[in-house]
């Protein structure tokens, strides 16, 4: 994707590294007392009391954990331009190429639907994109890397750990910097429904509903939001901007990640009745289909067979 040099959205939250996100890197996971360092009761430290920080040190150093390089780590402070990094514990700069790809990519995503919600006399809310590392909370609960990327109606964002993407390719065999465009195209998706109504609809449907009609129904949204996803993809190639093998890329993506490959890859079989996002033809069939037309009336997953 050639997407260096293009407009980038300032509607992005960089969370890698704040202090909800875990770890052991400042403001993570284990804090000490704060206020001037080691508190000191009645002038100085008892026996007892640095018997057991010493105890405490060295059941830390078994586990291999140097307290002491934590709290030189936990006294440093972040620049302007920086975030903590917790799986490294460096800090890495939030204009990195990760951050400004992601910007570029949901730059994309915003010329699209404004412009496709303005042929329609409808103004498009922005969604926000988080990137976090480890863990973070979110308006729809709390979220961890093993949560995957996902979309919150609660908030308006959209909430993606970057190690997804390293898991994409290495275990999922999906790499490519168009297969990341359009994970991120796919969750943008999900607040196109939002806005539309359809999530509304669907989360309020959805209690009346069996664990197997409500599955079915998630299907149906899901490959909506991919349909969406292939919508985008149409418009950006449009511009130019898609480079030879691009929608191989997400369309393999597509492929890889449908219930029944995973679950084949999981667990070496599949249950159908379980299936809540739609096997891998079906996300590769209605991501083509978007991509081929361009149209949201394409896109309607909720009539007849998917």
């Amino acid at each position: 994707m050639d997407w260096r040099g293009r407009r980038q959205s300032d509607n992005i939250e960089d969370r890698r590294g704040d202090p909800g996100g875990g770890g052991f890197g400042r403001g993570g996971g284990f804090n000490f007392p704060s206020g001037g360092g080691v508190r000191r009761a009645g002038g100085g430290l008892s026996i007892g009391t640095i018997i057991f920080l010493v105890v405490i040190y060295f059941i830390f150093k078994l586990m291999g954990i140097d307290l002491l390089q934590v709290l030189d780590t936990g006294s440093m402070t972040s620049g302007p331009g920086y975030e903590q990094s917790q799986s490294e514990g460096t800090r890495t700069p939030a204009n990195d190429e990760m951050t400004a790809f992601m910007r570029t990519v949901l730059a994309e995503t915003e010329d699209t639907w404004n412009g496709i919600f303005q042929a329609q006399g409808q103004n498009y809310q922005e969604p926000r994109l988080v990137l976090f590392s480890g863990q973070t909370q979110s308006a729809c609960g709390f979220a961890s890397a093993a949560t995957g990327p996902f979309y919150c109606p609660g908030d308006h964002k959209v909430y993606l750990d970057t190690d997804f993407f390293q898991e994409l390719s290495d275990r999922f065999g999906a790499s490519g910097d168009f297969a990341e465009a359009y994970v991120v195209a796919h969750e943008v998706g999900h607040h196109v429904q939002n806005l539309l109504g359809i999530l509304p609809k669907f989360n309020q449907a959805r209690q009346r509903m069996s664990e197997d009609e409500a599955n079915k129904m998630s299907v149906r949204v899901e490959l909506q939001a991919d349909c969406f996803a292939g919508i985008w993809g149409k418009y950006t190639e449009q511009k130019g901007l898609l480079e030879s093998g691009d929608l191989e890329e997400a369309l393999n993506a597509a492929q890889q990640i449908g219930d029944d490959t995973l679950q084949k890859r999981s667990q070496g079989y599949v249950v159908p009745e379980s299936f809540n996002h739609g096997t891998s033809q079906q996300r590769v069939r209605w991501f083509k289909r978007g991509f081929d037309s361009g149209q949201l009336s394409a896109c309607d997953t909720f009539s007849g067979p998917v």
